[in-house]
Protein backbone atom coordinates (compact mmCIF):
# COMPACT_ATOMS: atom_id res chain seq x y z
CA UNK A 1 0.00 0.00 0.00
CA UNK A 2 1.27 3.18 -0.36
CA UNK A 3 1.16 5.96 2.27
CA UNK A 4 -0.02 9.40 1.88
CA UNK A 5 3.27 10.41 1.27
CA UNK A 6 4.03 8.08 -1.17
CA UNK A 7 3.37 8.47 -5.31
CA UNK A 8 3.44 5.94 -7.61
CA UNK A 9 5.14 6.31 -11.26
CA UNK A 10 5.35 3.26 -13.62
CA UNK A 11 8.43 2.19 -14.52
CA UNK A 12 8.67 2.63 -18.36
CA UNK A 13 8.98 6.51 -17.95
CA UNK A 14 11.04 6.14 -14.63
CA UNK A 15 13.48 4.46 -16.37
CA UNK A 16 13.44 6.88 -19.37
CA UNK A 17 13.90 9.76 -16.80
CA UNK A 18 16.68 8.12 -15.43
CA UNK A 19 18.43 7.49 -18.93
CA UNK A 20 17.69 11.31 -20.27
CA UNK A 21 19.42 12.23 -16.74
CA UNK A 22 22.77 10.72 -17.17
CA UNK A 23 22.78 11.63 -20.17
CA UNK A 24 22.24 14.92 -19.63
CA UNK A 25 25.79 14.19 -17.23
CA UNK A 26 28.12 13.10 -19.44
CA UNK A 27 27.41 9.51 -19.91
CA UNK A 28 27.10 7.75 -23.23
CA UNK A 29 24.10 6.65 -24.50
CA UNK A 30 24.53 3.11 -23.92
CA UNK A 31 25.79 3.54 -20.39
CA UNK A 32 23.25 5.40 -19.86
CA UNK A 33 20.94 3.24 -20.36
CA UNK A 34 22.49 0.33 -18.58
CA UNK A 35 22.86 2.61 -15.74
CA UNK A 36 18.96 3.42 -16.05
CA UNK A 37 18.19 -0.41 -16.08
CA UNK A 38 19.86 -1.08 -13.02
CA UNK A 39 18.61 1.67 -11.42
CA UNK A 40 14.98 0.58 -11.99
CA UNK A 41 14.99 -2.82 -11.99
CA UNK A 42 16.13 -2.54 -8.18
CA UNK A 43 13.20 -0.60 -7.33
CA UNK A 44 10.96 -3.03 -9.41
CA UNK A 45 12.09 -5.59 -6.64
CA UNK A 46 11.29 -3.26 -3.47
CA UNK A 47 15.22 -2.55 -3.21
CA UNK A 48 14.67 1.23 -2.94
CA UNK A 49 17.51 1.63 -1.34
CA UNK A 50 19.56 1.21 -4.58
CA UNK A 51 17.10 2.28 -6.81
CA UNK A 52 16.66 6.25 -8.49
CA UNK A 53 17.02 7.82 -4.66
CA UNK A 54 20.52 7.06 -5.97
CA UNK A 55 20.33 9.00 -8.75
CA UNK A 56 21.08 13.10 -7.20
CA UNK A 57 24.04 11.41 -5.31
CA UNK A 58 25.37 9.51 -8.34
CA UNK A 59 25.13 12.89 -9.92
CA UNK A 60 27.00 14.82 -7.74
CA UNK A 61 29.63 12.19 -7.75
CA UNK A 62 29.78 13.18 -11.47
CA UNK A 63 30.56 16.47 -10.80
CA UNK A 64 33.38 15.74 -8.06
CA UNK A 65 34.77 13.50 -10.42
CA UNK A 66 34.54 10.62 -8.37
CA UNK A 67 33.00 9.12 -10.70
CA UNK A 68 34.01 8.59 -14.34
CA UNK A 69 30.86 9.20 -16.82
CA UNK A 70 33.51 8.32 -19.70
CA UNK A 71 36.03 5.98 -18.22
CA UNK A 72 38.66 4.50 -19.96
CA UNK A 73 37.94 1.10 -19.24
CA UNK A 74 41.42 -2.06 -19.36
CA UNK A 75 41.35 -5.14 -19.23
CA UNK A 76 45.28 -5.77 -17.17
CA UNK A 77 45.58 -9.53 -17.04
CA UNK A 78 44.17 -12.56 -18.56
CA UNK A 79 44.31 -16.00 -18.69
CA UNK A 80 41.42 -18.14 -20.00
CA UNK A 81 40.01 -18.45 -16.89
CA UNK A 82 40.36 -15.50 -15.59
CA UNK A 83 40.80 -11.52 -15.67
CA UNK A 84 41.70 -8.53 -13.93
CA UNK A 85 39.79 -5.01 -15.55
CA UNK A 86 41.11 -1.66 -14.45
CA UNK A 87 37.26 0.52 -14.23
CA UNK A 88 38.65 3.82 -14.51
CA UNK A 89 36.21 4.99 -11.89
CA UNK A 90 33.34 3.52 -14.24
CA UNK A 91 29.99 3.90 -12.85
CA UNK A 92 29.64 0.60 -11.66
CA UNK A 93 27.35 -0.90 -13.56
CA UNK A 94 28.86 -0.15 -16.65
CA UNK A 95 32.01 -1.71 -15.95
CA UNK A 96 30.16 -4.73 -13.88
CA UNK A 97 28.09 -6.09 -17.11
CA UNK A 98 31.47 -5.82 -18.75
CA UNK A 99 33.32 -7.62 -16.30
CA UNK A 100 29.82 -10.43 -15.64
CA UNK A 101 29.40 -11.11 -19.62
CA UNK A 102 33.46 -11.46 -19.91
CA UNK A 103 33.24 -14.20 -17.06
CA UNK A 104 30.33 -16.32 -18.71
CA UNK A 105 32.32 -16.24 -22.13
CA UNK A 106 35.50 -17.80 -19.87
CA UNK A 107 33.16 -20.43 -18.45
CA UNK A 108 31.93 -21.65 -21.50
CA UNK A 109 35.25 -22.59 -22.15
CA UNK A 110 36.87 -23.80 -19.41
CA UNK A 111 33.87 -23.91 -16.96
CA UNK A 112 34.41 -20.62 -14.88
CA UNK A 113 35.19 -17.63 -15.44
CA UNK A 114 36.69 -15.35 -12.39
CA UNK A 115 37.12 -11.68 -12.93
CA UNK A 116 38.50 -8.92 -10.68
CA UNK A 117 37.62 -4.90 -11.34
CA UNK A 118 39.63 -2.69 -9.68
CA UNK A 119 38.67 0.97 -8.87
CA UNK A 120 35.16 0.91 -9.88
CA UNK A 121 32.23 2.77 -8.50
CA UNK A 122 28.90 1.99 -6.76
CA UNK A 123 26.93 -0.69 -8.27
CA UNK A 124 23.72 -0.74 -7.78
CA UNK A 125 22.08 -3.76 -5.91
CA UNK A 126 24.36 -6.26 -6.84
CA UNK A 127 21.69 -9.02 -7.32
CA UNK A 128 21.40 -7.54 -11.54
CA UNK A 129 24.59 -8.79 -12.13
CA UNK A 130 24.38 -12.74 -10.73
CA UNK A 131 21.13 -12.89 -13.51
CA UNK A 132 23.04 -12.63 -16.37
CA UNK A 133 24.89 -15.90 -15.94
CA UNK A 134 21.55 -17.27 -15.25
CA UNK A 135 20.16 -15.91 -18.42
CA UNK A 136 23.04 -18.39 -19.59
CA UNK A 137 22.81 -21.27 -17.79
CA UNK A 138 25.11 -20.59 -15.41
CA UNK A 139 25.36 -20.06 -12.02
CA UNK A 140 26.57 -16.37 -11.03
CA UNK A 141 28.23 -14.65 -8.00
CA UNK A 142 29.41 -11.55 -6.84
CA UNK A 143 31.05 -9.66 -4.23
CA UNK A 144 32.44 -6.00 -3.58
CA UNK A 145 34.82 -4.78 -1.31
CA UNK A 146 35.36 -0.57 0.15
CA UNK A 147 36.68 1.10 1.98
CA UNK A 148 35.34 1.24 6.11
CA UNK A 149 31.70 1.92 7.01
CA UNK A 150 31.09 -1.10 9.25
CA UNK A 151 32.38 -1.86 12.88
CA UNK A 152 33.82 -5.12 13.10
CA UNK A 153 32.55 -7.10 15.83
CA UNK A 154 33.89 -5.90 19.36
CA UNK A 155 34.65 -2.29 17.69
CA UNK A 156 32.97 0.78 18.07
CA UNK A 157 34.11 2.23 14.75
CA UNK A 158 33.99 1.76 11.60
CA UNK A 159 37.18 -0.55 10.58
CA UNK A 160 35.78 -2.89 7.79
CA UNK A 161 33.48 -2.49 4.55
CA UNK A 162 29.96 -4.13 4.48
CA UNK A 163 30.55 -5.88 2.13
CA UNK A 164 27.97 -6.89 -0.55
CA UNK A 165 27.48 -10.20 -2.22
CA UNK A 166 25.15 -11.88 -4.86
CA UNK A 167 24.59 -15.19 -5.59
CA UNK A 168 21.88 -16.96 -8.23
CA UNK A 169 21.17 -20.54 -9.82
CA UNK A 170 18.91 -20.84 -12.65
CA UNK A 171 15.54 -23.19 -11.91
CA UNK A 172 12.75 -24.53 -14.36
CA UNK A 173 9.80 -23.96 -12.61
CA UNK A 174 10.38 -21.13 -10.69
CA UNK A 175 12.45 -17.95 -10.65
CA UNK A 176 15.88 -18.59 -10.19
CA UNK A 177 17.26 -18.27 -6.41
CA UNK A 178 19.28 -15.16 -5.75
CA UNK A 179 20.80 -14.23 -2.30
CA UNK A 180 21.46 -10.81 -2.59
CA UNK A 181 22.60 -8.93 0.98
CA UNK A 182 24.86 -7.21 2.40
CA UNK A 183 27.29 -8.40 5.52
CA UNK A 184 26.16 -5.71 7.79
CA UNK A 185 22.84 -5.68 9.66
CA UNK A 186 21.13 -3.68 6.59
CA UNK A 187 22.47 -2.42 3.68
CA UNK A 188 24.04 1.55 3.85
CA UNK A 189 21.21 2.24 1.40
CA UNK A 190 18.47 2.20 3.88
CA UNK A 191 19.99 4.66 5.72
CA UNK A 192 19.22 7.26 2.65
CA UNK A 193 15.65 5.32 2.27
CA UNK A 194 15.03 6.83 6.19
CA UNK A 195 15.99 9.53 5.25
CA UNK A 196 13.94 10.29 2.51
CA UNK A 197 10.75 8.86 4.36
CA UNK A 198 12.10 11.11 7.29
CA UNK A 199 11.46 7.90 9.57
CA UNK A 200 14.29 6.70 12.25
CA UNK A 201 16.26 3.76 11.82
CA UNK A 202 15.45 0.41 14.18
CA UNK A 203 17.94 0.09 16.81
CA UNK A 204 21.19 -2.27 15.97
CA UNK A 205 21.11 -1.21 12.65
CA UNK A 206 23.91 1.42 13.29
CA UNK A 207 26.37 2.98 15.58
CA UNK A 208 26.21 6.71 16.56
CA UNK A 209 28.41 9.08 18.20
CA UNK A 210 31.22 7.84 20.61
CA UNK A 211 29.95 4.37 19.26
CA UNK A 212 26.88 4.29 21.13
CA UNK A 213 23.63 2.97 19.26
CA UNK A 214 21.69 5.39 17.64
CA UNK A 215 18.28 5.58 15.78
CA UNK A 216 19.04 8.66 13.88
CA UNK A 217 20.24 8.01 10.25
CA UNK A 218 21.33 11.58 9.31
CA UNK A 219 23.92 11.02 12.35
CA UNK A 220 25.29 7.09 11.78
CA UNK A 221 29.43 6.74 12.03
CA UNK A 222 29.05 2.92 11.33
CA UNK A 223 27.32 0.12 10.45
CA UNK A 224 26.82 -3.01 12.42
CA UNK A 225 27.62 -6.85 11.08
CA UNK A 226 25.25 -8.98 10.31
CA UNK A 227 25.76 -12.10 12.68
CA UNK A 228 28.39 -10.28 15.07
CA UNK A 229 31.92 -12.12 14.22
CA UNK A 230 30.28 -13.52 11.32
CA UNK A 231 29.24 -10.62 9.16
CA UNK A 232 32.60 -8.62 10.21
CA UNK A 233 34.79 -12.02 9.35
CA UNK A 234 33.22 -12.63 6.23
CA UNK A 235 33.71 -8.66 5.05
CA UNK A 236 37.07 -8.98 6.16
CA UNK A 237 37.77 -12.45 3.92
CA UNK A 238 36.19 -10.32 0.71
CA UNK A 239 38.51 -7.84 1.29
CA UNK A 240 41.34 -10.37 1.14
CA UNK A 241 40.08 -11.99 -1.82
CA UNK A 242 39.34 -8.91 -4.26
CA UNK A 243 41.32 -5.90 -3.01
CA UNK A 244 44.33 -7.36 -1.66
CA UNK A 245 44.79 -9.33 -4.47
CA UNK A 246 44.62 -6.62 -6.65
CA UNK A 247 47.04 -4.89 -5.15
CA UNK A 248 45.29 -2.10 -4.15
CA UNK A 249 43.93 -2.67 -0.55
CA UNK A 250 41.44 -0.36 0.86
CA UNK A 251 40.71 -1.10 4.31
CA UNK A 252 44.69 -1.16 5.47
CA UNK A 253 45.89 2.00 3.74
CA UNK A 254 42.40 3.89 5.52
CA UNK A 255 42.76 2.43 9.06
CA UNK A 256 46.89 3.55 8.65
CA UNK A 257 45.45 7.12 8.01
CA UNK A 258 46.37 7.21 4.80
CA UNK A 259 45.37 8.27 1.25
CA UNK A 260 43.69 5.71 -0.95
CA UNK A 261 42.23 7.22 -3.90
CA UNK A 262 42.89 10.38 -5.82
CA UNK A 263 40.37 12.10 -7.66
CA UNK A 264 39.76 15.57 -9.53
CA UNK A 265 38.48 17.36 -6.71
CA UNK A 266 39.78 15.87 -3.33
CA UNK A 267 37.32 16.32 -0.62
CA UNK A 268 38.84 15.84 3.10
CA UNK A 269 36.29 13.14 5.14
CA UNK A 270 37.08 11.25 8.51
CA UNK A 271 36.83 7.50 8.60
CA UNK A 272 35.47 7.43 12.10
CA UNK A 273 38.26 6.41 14.77
CA UNK A 274 40.77 6.99 12.42
CA UNK A 275 42.23 10.55 12.23
CA UNK A 276 41.38 12.53 9.36
CA UNK A 277 41.87 12.09 6.01
CA UNK A 278 41.41 11.70 2.45
CA UNK A 279 39.33 8.91 1.66
CA UNK A 280 36.48 8.17 -0.85
CA UNK A 281 34.23 5.23 0.89
CA UNK A 282 32.34 4.92 -2.98
CA UNK A 283 35.08 3.70 -4.88
CA UNK A 284 35.01 -0.39 -4.18
CA UNK A 285 36.62 -3.33 -5.85
CA UNK A 286 34.85 -5.99 -6.64
CA UNK A 287 34.80 -9.79 -8.21
CA UNK A 288 32.12 -11.19 -10.69
CA UNK A 289 32.41 -15.27 -10.85
CA UNK A 290 30.30 -17.29 -13.09
CA UNK A 291 30.25 -20.78 -13.63
CA UNK A 292 28.99 -23.31 -16.70
CA UNK A 293 26.85 -26.05 -14.96
CA UNK A 294 26.84 -28.46 -17.63
CA UNK A 295 30.64 -28.81 -17.22
CA UNK A 296 29.09 -30.42 -14.41
CA UNK A 297 26.21 -31.96 -14.98
CA UNK A 298 23.42 -31.94 -17.12
CA UNK A 299 21.83 -28.55 -16.99
CA UNK A 300 18.06 -29.43 -16.93
CA UNK A 301 18.58 -31.89 -14.14
CA UNK A 302 20.16 -29.25 -12.29
CA UNK A 303 17.20 -26.79 -12.67
CA UNK A 304 15.14 -29.62 -12.17
CA UNK A 305 16.63 -30.32 -8.46
CA UNK A 306 16.47 -26.38 -7.91
CA UNK A 307 12.97 -26.45 -8.24
CA UNK A 308 12.21 -29.58 -6.39
CA UNK A 309 14.25 -28.03 -3.20
CA UNK A 310 12.43 -25.07 -3.38
CA UNK A 311 9.05 -27.10 -3.26
CA UNK A 312 10.18 -29.15 -0.01
CA UNK A 313 11.79 -26.66 1.33
CA UNK A 314 8.03 -24.27 1.26
CA UNK A 315 6.58 -27.57 2.48
CA UNK A 316 8.36 -27.87 5.49
CA UNK A 317 6.28 -27.43 9.03
CA UNK A 318 5.99 -23.59 9.86
CA UNK A 319 7.33 -21.96 12.92
CA UNK A 320 4.36 -20.34 14.85
CA UNK A 321 3.10 -16.67 13.38
CA UNK A 322 4.73 -18.27 9.96
CA UNK A 323 2.08 -18.23 6.95
CA UNK A 324 5.11 -18.94 4.47
CA UNK A 325 8.11 -20.26 4.30
CA UNK A 326 10.17 -18.35 1.67
CA UNK A 327 13.44 -18.58 -0.52
CA UNK A 328 15.83 -15.94 -1.43
CA UNK A 329 15.08 -13.67 -3.98
CA UNK A 330 11.17 -14.55 -3.49
CA UNK A 331 9.82 -11.73 -1.83
CA UNK A 332 11.66 -9.37 -4.13
CA UNK A 333 10.02 -11.44 -7.26
CA UNK A 334 6.61 -11.00 -5.79
CA UNK A 335 7.42 -6.90 -5.49
CA UNK A 336 8.80 -7.10 -9.22
CA UNK A 337 5.70 -8.67 -10.54
CA UNK A 338 3.24 -6.08 -8.32
CA UNK A 339 5.30 -2.83 -9.12
CA UNK A 340 5.64 -3.87 -13.36
CA UNK A 341 1.87 -3.57 -13.51
CA UNK A 342 1.20 -0.60 -10.92
CA UNK A 343 4.13 1.24 -10.38
CA UNK A 344 6.87 1.77 -8.48
CA UNK A 345 5.87 3.68 -5.24
CA UNK A 346 8.33 6.94 -4.59
CA UNK A 347 8.35 8.74 -1.05
CA UNK A 348 8.26 12.61 -1.00
CA UNK A 349 12.15 13.03 -0.11
CA UNK A 350 13.08 10.96 -3.06
CA UNK A 351 10.36 12.93 -5.31
CA UNK A 352 12.13 16.39 -4.20
CA UNK A 353 15.48 15.20 -4.71
CA UNK A 354 15.18 14.17 -8.29
CA UNK A 355 12.86 17.24 -9.35
CA UNK A 356 16.00 19.07 -8.17
CA UNK A 357 18.22 16.74 -10.81
CA UNK A 358 15.39 17.52 -13.33
CA UNK A 359 15.59 21.01 -12.93
CA UNK A 360 19.07 21.23 -13.68
CA UNK A 361 19.14 19.27 -16.46
CA UNK A 362 15.66 20.21 -18.16
CA UNK A 363 14.64 16.59 -18.41
CA UNK A 364 11.16 15.98 -17.26
CA UNK A 365 9.71 14.11 -14.39
CA UNK A 366 6.92 11.55 -15.14
CA UNK A 367 4.15 13.38 -15.02
CA UNK A 368 2.80 12.16 -12.05
CA UNK A 369 5.40 13.20 -9.77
Amino acid sequence: MTSHSEKKANWEPLKEFTRKVFEKAGLPPEDAELEADALVWANLRGVDSHGILRIPWYVENIDKGIMNPNPDIQVEMETPATAVISADHALGPVVTVLAMNRAVEKAKNVGIGWVLIRNTTHQGALGYYPQIAVNNNMAGAIFVCSPPNMAPHGARVAGVANNPLAISVPSKRHRPLLLDMATSVVAGGKLFLAIDKGVPIPEGWALGENGKPTTDPRHTTALLPLGGPKGSGLALMCECLASVMLGNPLLEPALQGKEIVPVKEEKKTEVIGVRPQYVQRNVQNSVVAAIDISKFTDVDEYKEHIDNLIDVLKALPKADGVDEIFVPGEPEWRIYDDRFQNGIPLPEGTIANLRSVADRFGVALPCNL
